[in-house]
């Protein structure tokens, strides 16, 4: 068991040992929380997506507007499912995607 103090203002040191146990960097982010009278502080990820490509970066506004008209007329079907084995489900797709592809023949 480690002793340590409490700041001024609340703050806590871990001790080196702990740190280097722990894989825990200075700037690294830690969850913590009270459970009983104990005190959890538990390492976290943290995944900066602002970095992350987004339909903005690959589609074009008028592409943007086709894609949701698709969506809106598919969200226009009645829901799907449930089925008891994937063999019903892909039988289900199958049998949808023969009705839009005679649909589109007769356009």
């Amino acid at each position: 068991m480690t002793l340590i103090k409490i700041q001024k203002k609340g703050q806590i040191t871990l001790p080196t040992e702990v740190r280097e146990k722990m894989a825990i960097y200075a700037g690294d982010m830690v969850n913590v929380q009270v459970k009983a009278s104990q005190i959890i502080i538990t390492p976290q990820t943290v995944v900066d997506r602002s970095g992350f490509p987004n339909a903005n970066d690959e589609y074009t506004p008028e592409q943007r507007k086709k894609i949701t008209a698709e969506l809106l007329e598919a969200m226009k079907e009645p829901s799907i499912g449930p089925f008891d084995t994937a063999e019903e489900m892909i039988a289900d797709m199958k049998k949808k995607l023969k009705k839009i592809h005679t649909a589109k023949k007769l356009k």
